[in-house]
């Protein structure tokens, strides 16, 4: 479907969506976060789309794209390309207008997600794997598409799914007695900044509106910075719910007049929201769905005193994602370091290392060591977990002082991609 890029969401349109859709989605609960607003010194509320029977917002755009279909286009079925969200919204949608669907999700989507895509689906969907990223997916998708004579259930870049997005913003409306002064928004391929954004910009225009996107994706960052909406070349995958190498250009054209600020967040941040979530609150989130809440230290001299609420997008994460989250959490904190250790080849040098080198409340959570008898020394990849994060000079003086220092590899990318 070609679209002028001149498209902007109307409130009516917004509306008609809503009407559409409300016998499935659930008008999602706008809950208080009493630890964040006393750390904050704000009001800060968060808008659960989590709580959605999918887990995420993308059931909206999905099905009221999927109502908006002719009898002849539905039966022919449906194509779409996900990265695990919006394929869950396309195949509750397709088993409930009995609509055949074939969902391309990327090859390193998490189980859990790809489980779920089928348990909603049922007998009407067909889910494919192809490719690393979901820019992968979806050229497989819609070479399908064309060859089948289907349609494509675009995950952003499409009126139907950006109006479908946008009812969330009219919930938010409803369930407010005060004015929202921040509305804090993640952006992936843009549908729901672009709706939510457009909407408040028309209803609450003194609303301020803050895009957040993931450290190593910052794809509506790039393109709003250069002025066009351009394509990345490589991106950081790990927030696979907003890793886009390219925004929609709808979304794009949208964007650029209703965000008025972009903030991206380290992916380690992102894991320790994810934990302090479940640590304190019990709430899951999956990376995309923390970053909303992710931003808050970027913005907390702005906020003080206000009223704001953070879109908590989806809660579809995977259980074997754990380990990696808390590494990632500890590396980001300050509280996790690899080194290379140059152990001296002689009884009794790990004992002094661990005695004497390592701090009272250090401890050692990774060793790989090889003996090698020719050699005056040898050496460990050691990771090492820190109690705090000022302990890290020290000990890295007392490895030196002992001869034990070889290399620190937190640097080290590549490296440490290898580790963790």
């Amino acid at each position: 479907m070609q679209v002028s890029q001149r498209y902007h969401p109307s409130v009516e349109k917004v509306r008609e969506a809503a009407s559409s859709i409300r016998e499935v989605v659930s008008f999602t609960p706008l809950m208080p976060n009493l630890h964040l607003s006393s750390v904050f010194g704000a009001h800060i509320q968060m808008k659960r789309e989590d709580l959605q029977l999918v887990r995420s917002y993308k059931i909206r755009g999905a099905l009221n794209k999927m109502k908006s279909l002719s009898a002849s286009e539905l039966q022919r079925g449906v194509v779409c390309a996900s990265a695990g969200n919006h394929a869950q919204g396309v195949a509750h949608s397709c088993a409930i207008m009995e609509c055949k669907g074939v969902i391309y999700m990327p090859a390193t989507t998490p189980r859990q997600k790809i489980t779920q895509v089928k348990m909603f689906g049922k007998e009407f969907v067909d889910v494919r794997l192809e490719g690393d990223t979901f820019d992968d997916a979806k050229a497989h998708a819609l070479i399908f598409t064309q060859t089948n004579n289907a349609t494509f259930i675009h995950p952003f870049d499409d009126p139907e799914i950006i109006e479908g997005q946008a009812t969330v913003a009219l919930e938010l409306l409803e369930q407010t007695n005060k004015p929202i002064d921040y509305l804090i928004i993640p952006v992936g391929g843009g549908g729901l900044a672009a709706g939510v954004g457009s909407v408040f910009k028309t209803l609450s225009p003194n609303t301020r509106i803050i895009g957040v996107e993931p450290e190593g994706a910052p794809s509506m960052t790039t393109s709003l910075k250069e002025g066009k909406n351009v394509s990345l070349d490589s991106i950081d995958k790990f927030v696979d719910g907003a890793a886009v190498q390219k925004v929609g250009d709808l979304n794009f054209d949208i964007c650029k007049k209703v965000i008025d600020e972009m903030v991206t967040v380290p992916e380690g941040k992102v894991c320790e929201t994810i934990l302090s979530l479940y640590n304190r609150d019990a709430i899951v989130v999956e990376p995309a769905g923390a970053l909303a809440l992710s931003a808050l230290d970027q913005l907390s001299d702005e906020i003080t005193g206000k009223n704001v609420v953070c879109i908590v997008s989806g809660s579809n994460n995977d259980i074997t994602r754990t380990e990696e989250i808390k590494e990632r959490a500890l590396l980001y904190k300050g509280l996790k370091h690899y080194f290379v250790v140059r152990f001296p080849q002689r009884a009794g040098a790990l004992k002094e290392f661990v005695a004497e080198i390592l701090g009272p409340s250090d401890d050692i959570t990774h060793f790989e060591y090889t003996k090698k008898n020719s050699r005056e020394t040898g050496s460990a990849v050691v990771g090492i977990e820190l109690k705090e994060k000022s302990n890290l000079d020290p000990l890295i003086s007392r490895m030196k002082e002992r001869k034990f220092f070889g290399e620190y590899l937190n640097h080290k990318e590549d490296l440490l991609n290898i580790l963790i």
